[in-house]
């Protein structure tokens, strides 16, 4: 094995943090063996902090309407191929009534910037769901929006707040993104999320068109000084009626690498097996547990919407109900000596680490 790779990888693992330079060099360090040899101390410290526990979290895409235009998302606005729906809160109740059923205890309110879901609607609903569940913790992944409706939405019992950064590099953010969205609005929101009080979560796509060494040394590094309770990175997976719909998919092998070197980063962090992994390989999520990952998101979605949540080609489980998606996930990790566990799944503070 490379012993400069070898030696960042015990430096990282000791001081959890390294220089742009460093990480650039270790992101194109990766090789069957050192692969090997990071996932096994990406293992052992998610075993030392949540043990053998996969926390489940209840996916509920609620609307696939958006203001936005991301050149890789399959339901931009110029999309016009895209079947637009739009849940009713009774059909969002349900959804986590069915989910409370099957054991879950966090619920996940997914969707596209729909203008329909204002802070007086959103408000009324999350304290339905807070009132009636009130042993569970509730997610929004809702995108860009106000700090004045960020702190509506937490005073409304919101807990957690996912909002993918997508790249860490401006220039970057620019090519994968129309003119009228801005890089420093996107950060400037995560920051404000933290400062209300959410459990934050920032991420980013595995192999975007145009991403580089350097690019992704930015991720990392803007994830290690941001330190979020959640980190979400998969794969890229291109959709065919976006403008890069032609561009190669992102790797099964280097989303692995890059989820076992966010392990070694943040021992604490929550860090997903994505279904958009579980797409580009069979047993991709369960890779990506025993890569580091203790988290997993099956879909609570009606089947009758879950084709036209698309934001990539061929995404996995789009007709099955619930309980089949939570039972067959239970098996898999099963499989590889983990465990679905009925547990809000809160983030374990730092301590020793």
């Amino acid at each position: 094995m490379n012993r400069d790779i070898i030696a960042l990888i015990d430096k990282l693992e000791d001081q959890h943090s390294l220089s742009l330079e460093e990480y650039a060099i270790l992101v194109q360090g990766r090789t069957p063996e050192a692969m090997e040899y990071i996932g096994e101390k990406a293992r052992r410290i998610r075993r030392e902090i949540y043990g053998t526990s996969v926390y489940v979290r209840g996916l509920i895409e609620f609307t696939n309407l958006c203001r936005n235009n991301c050149l890789y998302c399959g339901i931009r606005r110029s999309n016009h191929h895209c079947d637009r729906y739009r849940l009713t809160k009774d059909e969002i109740l349900e959804c986590c009534a069915a989910g409370y059923e099957l054991g879950f205890r966090t619920f996940v309110l997914q969707g596209g910037e729909d203008a329909y879901w204002n802070d007086e609607i959103l408000c009324g609903l999350i304290r339905q769901i807070k009132e009636r569940y009130q042993d569970c913790a509730l997610t929004l992944s809702i995108g860009e929006r106000s700090r004045e409706s960020y702190q509506k939405l937490y005073d409304a019992g919101a807990d957690r707040y996912l909002l993918r950064h997508e790249t860490a590099d401006k220039t970057h953010y620019e090519k994968l993104h129309p003119a009228e969205m801005s890089f420093d609005n996107r950060m400037k929101c995560l920051m404000e999320l933290k400062e209300i009080g959410y459990q934050v979560g920032c991420g980013f796509m595995v192999g975007s068109p145009w991403q580089t060494p350097e690019t992704l040394a930015e991720d990392l590094k803007f994830i290690e000084e941001f330190s979020p309770d959640m980190c979400g990175i998969g794969p890229f997976i291109p959709h065919k009626d976006t403008p890069l719909g032609n561009h190669d998919a992102g790797t099964l092998e280097e989303t692995l690498w890059l989820l076992s070197i966010i392990r070694l980063m943040l021992p604490h962090v929550l860090l997903p097996a994505t279904t958009a992994l579980g797409t580009i390989h069979p047993k991709g999520r369960e890779m990506g547990i025993l890569a580091g990952a203790n988290v997993v998101m099956p879909n609570l979605s009606p089947v009758s919407v879950r084709k036209k949540y698309e934001l990539y080609d061929n995404k996995i489980c789009t007709g099955d109900e619930a309980a089949e998606c939570r039972a067959c996930l239970a098996r898999r990790m099963q499989s590889v000596g983990y465990e679905l566990v009925t547990d809000r799944g809160d983030v374990k503070r730092k301590r020793n680490f």
